[in-house]
């Protein structure tokens, strides 16, 4: 193997978060949360720790998944992937559905099973564990009682035949720090002599940590390390490049060496953190029964040595272009929400996105987590990809003749409500080209009583345009973003406002997603089967 080859952080870049680890033989699987993607849980497969390439979904319609496009925040998020005697298990939470549930396949591409729900521990970032003896354990954080119902961290024998809980719910270990802020994302390993509760604490922004305890037994009493955190990046500032570190899952090679993935984000122009929180790993050393992360430094480097003993195996570049000549879209292109309702068709090598009802952006109200939103007629039509580089152009063609309140065209969202749009649409009868921005005011979390926000829509700037194709060109260099178009073959039209990206992804709504770009339809509150139609879709 070359020496010149490298782990560079983060691994699989753009909104890819909470991920979770596991091998089998040679090969490694990992998986990540989608939010309110469709699809949903993205599995990605490595032979070197390096490459990584995304073979599927975890979730979508045809074993049952819903969510629903609500604040983007929702849906399904932390899973843990494992593997055990043949089969793959993901166990995850779906906020916009029934809660706990586990998934299983014989092969992660794929199929896999329909949810089968856990309707007997409530609490959420289930990890699965399958101990040396065969039996098959739930370790999930929890309201604490004895603690003023501070959290804590509970064991539970669990039946995955059955579906059912088998033996007692015990209280394993707590927190590293007394109440701590957010302890969650446990996963348990039987490593050695000891049974191994890595987890994480401070919450997923700035504070965000891997703490770690073990026990002699599985269910015992889990001590924690003297050395906690065993990685953070909290005390480096708010303006390090690298933020978010914590929710980490640890992983061997065939020859015995370790190694952690982890979520963190990469930080633009103060803290924007336009990429949301993505995957990011790091080698592991053992001394003296601790695991040492990042050994030497402490903290997440953008480059590490590649494993010695694993084939250097690159994968083909994700496309840069989608031209629309099959019905099957790339793994890179997502709804938000499931597509239930009829609105979008591939034909004749063009994309059809029709103007349904409901708009880019609606009043937020929050979410209510015990009573998700099961409704299948409120769909967004939409079709977009993450943002995975600072510096990079998108390119598009669009047919579209609005009627009415009817527009089309493209939006880059960062969570709800946080967006730009560069739209084509009636104003005083006439077509017109014309970039909205919105930024939003929040108070409180969206699934917390006492929830406010106040959206603001500014017009940035208007060009009439006529009936035909247009062309249209958007620079990305990090914070700045151009808009340029033509009509048809004629001359290139430039915006003189530069969009400000950070205008989008303020500080204060943190990198819990990150950016999607991708093209829009909407008849903004009216009955419609308009539809605009894209020749091409291109992030260059």
């Amino acid at each position: 193997m070359s020496t010149e080859h490298k782990i560079q952080n983060p691994v699989i870049p753009g909104f890819y978060p909470d991920p979770s680890i596991c091998r089998v033989g040679d090969d490694f699987y990992l998986a990540c949360s989608s939010f309110e993607l469709y699809p949903g849980i993205p599995i990605f497969h490595s032979r070197d720790l390096c490459n990584w390439e995304q073979i599927s979904y975890a979730m979508t319609m045809e074993n049952g998944f819903h969510v629903n496009a609500s604040m983007g925040t929702g849906g399904v998020m932390a899973p843990t992937i494992r593997w055990h005697e043949g089969t793959f298990y993901i166990i995850n939470c779906n906020f916009g559905d029934k809660g706990n549930f586990y998934v299983t396949a014989k092969d992660p591409k794929g199929p896999w099973s329909s949810p089968h729900w856990i309707t007997d521990i409530p609490d959420i970032d289930c990890s699965l564990f399958f101990d040396t003896d065969g039996k098959s354990y739930l370790v999930s954080p929890g309201d604490d009682p004895s603690e003023d119902n501070h959290r804590a961290f509970f064991l539970t024998p669990y039946d995955l035949e059955a579906g059912k809980v088998c033996g007692e719910r015990k209280k394993i270990w707590n927190s590293a720090l007394r109440c701590a802020w957010a302890p969650e994302a446990p996963h348990i390993y039987h490593i050695g002599e000891y049974y191994y509760l890595l987890i994480a604490e401070g919450g997923t922004e700035h504070f965000h940590s891997v703490m770690i305890a073990r026990s002699d037994t599985v269910d015992g009493w889990y001590e924690g390390y003297k050395g906690n955190p065993i990685m953070t990046h909290r005390h480096l500032g708010y303006y390090y490049p690298i933020d978010n570190i914590g929710h980490a899952d640890l992983v061997d090679t065939p020859d015995g060496k370790w190694y952690a993935v982890m979520l963190g984000s990469r930080i633009l122009d103060g803290q924007h953190k336009n990429f949301g929180r993505e995957t990011f790993l790091c080698p592991v050393e053992w001394e003296r029964g601790w695991p040492v992360f990042s050994p030497g430094t402490g903290k997440m480097e953008w480059e590490y040595p590649a494993p010695e003993n694993l084939p250097w195996t690159p994968y083909p570049p994700e496309a840069e272009r989608d031209d629309f000549d099959s019905p099957e879209f790339p793994l890179h292109l997502s709804f938000w929400g499931v597509p239930y309702q009829d609105f979008w068709k591939v034909e004749n090598s063009r994309l059809y996105l029709t103007c349904l009802k409901r708009p880019m952006a609606e009043q937020l109200k929050g979410f209510d987590v015990a009573n998700p939103d099961q409704r299948r007629d409120n769909c967004i039509s939409f079709l977009g990809r993450r943002q995975r580089k600072p510096d990079f152009d998108v390119n598009f063609a669009m047919e579209f003749t609005p009627e009415k309140n009817e527009a089309a065209g493209l939006l880059i969202m960062q969570a709800a409500n946080h967006q730009f749009r560069l739209e084509k649409l009636l104003e005083d009868g006439k077509q017109v080209l014309r970039l909205i921005r919105l930024t939003t005011w929040q108070k409180g979390l969206p699934f917390l009583p006492g929830y406010e926000a106040k959206t603001t829509e500014t017009v940035l700037e208007t060009h009439p345009v006529g009936d035909g194709e247009l062309k249209v060109s958007v620079k990305f260099r990090r914070q700045r973003i151009n808009f340029t178009y033509c009509e048809g073959d004629g001359p290139e039209q430039a915006f003189e406002v530069t969009a400000d990206g950070a205008e989008i992804n303020p500080e204060e709504i943190g990198g819990m997603i990150g950016t999607m770009i991708g093209l829009f339809a909407t008849a903004n509150g009216e009955e419609s089967r308009n539809q605009a139609a894209f020749d091409y879709f291109e992030m260059r």
